[in-house]
């Protein structure tokens, strides 16, 4: 479909000389794309048969019967609503264009996979967003453009029509599938960093252009707020109370969330968050607080801040009016790092974050490693003599860890990835790199580099194939590693210069917001500005492996969390909650939700227990039982964790109770952690069917256990909130890639748990 494009897009080129307002209506293109659809159709199933066919069938073995039985798009095409076209802030051998693009297709895409006898599909599709269009380099011979590039600022809204969808989620393996999955799919491949990149000619540096080094790095002193509005309320909204705020921080892909301060109108956070920033034309910081409650949370203000006007700054320190609420005001402290190519300041950086003494590995960056993952060679076999492995490397920096995509059946993979890793101290730090057999679980061999050894290299830049020790004896790696110093430029102002960032008015309106945002981002916790703290040390990944399953490094960037808001399906059963990194100020405080802090809860419990008994003996499961499905999928790197249903709870009160599941991922019981289901009202039976996800490595996993804790949600006053039973289940099983459903007991404290089905 690109390359089918390049006409119409090389005629928006020479419109440049036409003075565009900011954003154009494009119905001449619109007729082009109409033109052409049945053409960008054919396109589109060709890619469906030859690419995305093959690589589901070799992506699991239950699934290598899978195939598409048919492929119609629909005879709606695309329509382009608006064009946007940058002149400013860009580089003069680049255009860049925004597309706002929609998509409401009677599609017919039907499947089935022979095995199981397995047929699903989708009836229709609906995709709307900005596409960023780069045209670069601009050169002077035909074509006049080197290369394409096409990606998503960030994820667009996106509705799916399911057939067939409850027999597609009885096929082992395909238990964690629903439409949230498949946009996170669409992130992975169009959302930054990634990004499509067609080639127009052939000395055109492809890795370089598939993934661009960052524009910068924006740091974040996510400070304090004040004068916020009071959401709770007591005596059914007579009394007015205060509120629990925390905030959502987004910049482009990238999410964040703070720390719950609890009933307080004037909070303090003192948070520190690093982004990156790879197009700053277009992106924008956007903030969003929320008063925390059992069920859904309400909205506080937002607010969001065109980024070239904080790299214009360098250093903004001010007080921000909230939007879309009657008061409150944000305290922030925004910092615009530029990536230098040399060591020069890294003596001067190094102090100004106070890691020139410490021994530690977190705290606030000093630079950032980027890194080019390109291919190996000559792989040993693995466990099984004569049989190709399905390699995929580990690559670690400090407690930060990363994970390739799985290259099946070769040793000759070729990966093409990029990563990127916030560094504290690189002279001090390495970074390790393994390739592993993910089929039967072994190392294919492994080697270290001192970042050290960047810092002596020209442009801070090593690119060459790494001999592999413990491997075979001509294993290599190949690989284009840069290290960029992270510099605070203070702009040289007057005395009399004063300045305001530009303040932009959020697209999502309440409305909107309160029909799809009930905010569960997973994070972890933040860092000391003045004096990191290190976390917990812990290892292994996420797929780019999340730390917030782990103890995490306050110098860590977000790697794929999702779009909170943005994803509504015919599937209403799903829950999908994903954990983004975070950087952290103190020492992450447990939930107060979490009833391992809460040991008064378990005695309340075993007197109510005591009580119900009474003189009568009760039976096997006093407590009553909860079904869950856990299965670890190593595609993504993730515990999955259905939560079904529960039978035969114990009534709370005379009303019955109020029930919802909630679990943490032990030894992690911080808020970041922390899952939970809707309530479900009145009933001693309930029936959630939500899926969750914990981002964690199998081999991490089986060392973890998981804490599930069935709790009553309780009234107005919240006096009858209290845990209707517990349940622990160690997760080191050889059955774990493959999964189970089972119904469990559930018991007073959860230490004797077991299957009652």
């Amino acid at each position: 479909m690109v390359t089918l494009l390049y006409p119409a897009l090389l005629i928006t080129r020479t419109l440049l000389m036409v003075h565009f307002p900011d954003t154009e209506r494009a119905e001449w293109l619109n007729k082009t794309v109409k033109q052409m659809w049945p053409f960008i159709c054919q396109f589109i199933e060709k890619l469906f048969r030859e690419t995305i066919e093959p690589a589901v069938r070799g992506a699991n073995n239950h699934l290598s019967t899978f195939s598409f039985t048919k492929i119609d798009i629909g005879h709606q095409p695309l329509r382009i609503n608006g064009v946007k076209v940058y002149t400013e802030n860009v580089d003069k051998r680049q255009i860049i264009l925004d597309l706002q693009i929609s998509f409401v297709g009677n599609c017919e895409i039907d499947l089935e996979i022979k095995r199981y006898f397995c047929r699903a599909g989708v009836k229709s599709i609906q995709i709307h967003g900005t596409m960023r269009v780069i045209l670069e380099p601009l050169i002077g011979d035909m074509p006049l453009i080197g290369a394409l590039s096409l990606f998503f600022l960030r994820k667009p809204l996106l509705e799916i029509n399911w057939t067939g969808l409850t027999n597609l989620l009885d096929v082992p393996g395909l238990n964690g599938l629903s439409d949230t999955i498949i946009l996170d799919i669409i992130s992975n491949y169009l959302v930054l960093p990634n990004r499509i990149t067609v080639p127009l000619v052939s000395e055109v540096q492809l890795a370089q252009l598939r993934f661009p080094i960052p524009k910068g790095v924006l740091r974040i002193h996510f400070i304090e707020a004040q004068d916020l509005e009071g959401k709770d309320t007591y005596l059914k909204g007579i009394v007015k109370g205060k509120s629990d705020p925390y905030g959502i921080i987004r910049v482009g892909n990238q999410i964040f969330q703070s720390k719950v301060i609890k009933e307080n109108l004037n909070p303090k956070w003192n948070e520190v968050y690093e982004a990156l920033v790879y197009e700053h034309p277009g992106q924008e910081l956007e903030i969003e607080l929320f008063d925390e409650d059992p069920d859904k949370d309400d909205f506080l203000g937002s607010l969001m801040i065109d980024l070239i006007e904080v790299e214009k700054e360098r250093l903004l320190d001010e007080w921000f009016t909230l939007d879309e609420v009657s008061k409150g005001k944000l305290h922030l402290k925004l910092e615009w790092l530029t990536l230098m190519p040399t060591a020069e300041n890294l003596d001067k950086v190094l102090t100004s974050i106070r890691a020139d003494k410490d021994q530690a590995n977190d705290g606030l960056s000093s630079a950032l490693l980027i890194l080019y993952l390109d291919s190996a060679r000559n792989l040993p076999s693995g466990k099984k003599i004569n049989s190709n492995p399905n390699p995929l490397v580990l690559l670690s920096v400090g407690h930060k860890a990363q994970e390739s995509k799985i290259r099946y059946k070769t040793n000759e993979p070729v990966w093409e990835e990029n990563f990127t890793f916030f560094v504290h101290n690189p002279k001090r730090q390495d970074l390790e790199v393994e390739v592993r057999d993910e089929q039967h679980q072994c190392s294919l061999g492994n080697f270290k580099l001192p970042l050290s050894q960047l810092l002596e290299s020209e442009d801070l830049t090593m690119h060459q194939r790494f001999h592999l020790s413990n491997s075979g004896p001509n294993s290599t790696i190949n690989m284009k590693i840069a290290l960029r110093v992270l510099s605070l430029e203070k702009q040289a102002r007057s005395p009399d210069h004063q300045h305001s960032a530009q303040v932009k008015r959020s697209s999502l309106s309440k409305d909107a917001r309160k029909s799809s945002f009930k905010p569960q981002v997973p994070v972890s916790p933040p860092a000391d500005s003045n004096k990191p703290v290190p976390a917990s040390p812990v290892t292994d990944s996420d797929k780019k492996t999340d730390v917030a399953e782990k103890s995490q490094p306050p110098n860590a960037s977000p790697q794929w969390p999702t779009d909170l808001s943005r994803s509504s399906s015919s599937l209403h059963a799903s829950n999908f909650t994903y954990s983004p990194s975070h950087l952290s100020v103190k020492e992450p405080t447990p939930s107060i939700a979490s009833d391992i802090s809460l040991p008064i809860a378990t005695q309340e419990l075993r007197q109510r227990l005591r009580q119900l008994e009474n003189g009568t003996t009760l039976g096997q499961s006093p407590l009553g039982q909860i079904q869950l499905t856990i299965r670890h999928s190593s595609q993504r790197n993730k515990l999955i964790v259905v939560v079904h249903s529960c039978r035969n709870l114990i009534a709370f009160s005379e009303e019955g109770s109020d029930p919802y599941v909630r679990m943490y991922l032990l030894p992690d019981k911080r808020r970041s952690g922390r899952r939970k289901t809707h309530v479900s009202k009145k009933t001693l039976n309930p029936v959630f069917d939500q899926i969750f996800d914990f981002s964690v490595s199998l081999p991490e996993v089986q060392r973890r256990t998981l804490d599930v804790a069935v709790k009553n949600s309780g009234g107005f006053l919240s006096k009858d909130k209290g845990l209707l039973g517990k349940l622990l289940i160690p997760l080191a099983s050889e059955e774990l890639a493959k999964g189970w459903t089972q119904w469990y007991d559930l018991t007073e404290d959860g230490t004797r748990p077991h299957g009652a089905s």
